[in-house]
């Protein structure tokens, strides 16, 4: 199942940007540069911008099957039960409204990114941007082979598995740094691309229900989720869709919760914070830029590892 047919199939179009990420020194010299220099400043014509992120990690691969690591060196397509997942996954999407996609350029995300886009009534022939920064770790030497001999490597050099590097791996920070990156220009993206989007700088009152009918809560805000695909997400003029992976999605997480103090759902559980995520599941967060101030975005975490979608392939086995 190949990434070219799966864009001939879905009628999609993939573009990809933007070099390979670059080394560790160029990566650490960036983190030097202050915080308010790095996010765009909103203009003065509008009081703000807010706009929804749904993280999606891609669906299974054989490798994932086997629990081989794959990294960047490793670039496989979805097993048939990735595809699933990924048609799972645009199943639960399909009336999410996205203005915006993006996806790693490794061959496992922008084939689960086509299939979601594929069902998705709101965002017929949206482009889809192909980001190198959005790529998986690098495990350097221990790409290839079983998750258990990283751990081994980590033991004998007398680390930890999270925070030990393989010999030509990226560290954690590294990883982070990324991430960080692509956030800053997605928030510039967005802000450049969909100003007129956010609406007046007053409103009557706050947006409706994400759901219809009495018998389900508002859901517009994170702190009152109520598992619908649309939470916190349906009255957004402006939505962008990213498909990453599994490491690179928990630096993301960490990001937010560390760096820009992410506002969370109280009954999110903090051993589900940071915990891995599994193939096709989901998190959200709403990101709001405000005017005329070049700092970092206020966020606000809708939900974690979300995998209702997964529900039914589980019952199929």
């Amino acid at each position: 199942f190949a990434w070219a047919a799966a864009c001939g199939a879905y009628s999609l179009r993939a573009v990809c940007v933007g070099p390979v990420p670059p080394s560790a020194p160029a990566l650490h010299h960036r983190q030097g540069v202050a915080e308010h220099q790095r996010y765009p400043a909103i203009s003065p014509l509008c009081k703000m911008i807010t706009f929804g992120l749904t993280i999606v990690r891609h669906g299974e691969t054989w490798y994932n099957k086997e629990r081989l690591l794959q990294g960047q060196g490793v670039d496989e397509p979805l097993s048939e039960m990735g595809v699933k997942q990924a048609e799972a996954a645009g199943q639960y999407l399909k009336d999410v409204k996205f203005t915006n996609v993006f996806s790693s350029d490794l061959q496992r995300a922008k084939q689960t990114a086509a299939i979601i886009m594929r069902s998705n009534n709101h965002s017929p022939g949206i482009t889809i941007i192909c980001d190198p920064r959005l790529r998986e770790r690098s495990f350097g030497i221990a790409e290839g082979k079983p998750v258990n001999s990283m751990k081994e490597m980590a033991k004998a050099a007398g680390q930890q598995c999270p925070h030990f590097t393989p010999p030509g791996g990226e560290t954690q920070d590294q990883v982070r740094s990324r991430a960080k990156e692509f956030i800053r220009s997605l928030c510039q993206r967005m802000a450049s691309e969909h100003l007129a989007c956010s609406g007046p700088e007053s409103t009557d009152g706050p947006p409706p229900s994400a759901c219809e009918g009495d018998a389900c809560p508002p859901c517009s805000s994170a702190t009152n989720s109520c598992n619908h695909p649309a939470d916190g997400a349906l009255h957004l003029a402006a939505h962008a869709l990213v498909v990453s992976h599994g490491t690179y999605m928990r630096n993301v997480v960490k990001h937010f919760v560390e760096d820009l103090d992410c506002a969370l759902p109280h009954s999110l559980k903090m051993s589900q914070m940071f915990s891995a995520c599994p193939n096709t599941g989901m998190c959200r967060f709403i990101l709001t830029l405000e005017r005329n101030r070049e700092v970092a975005p206020s966020a606000e975490c809708v939900f974690i590892n979300r995998k209702d979608h997964l529900a039914s392939l589980r019952e199929d086995e």
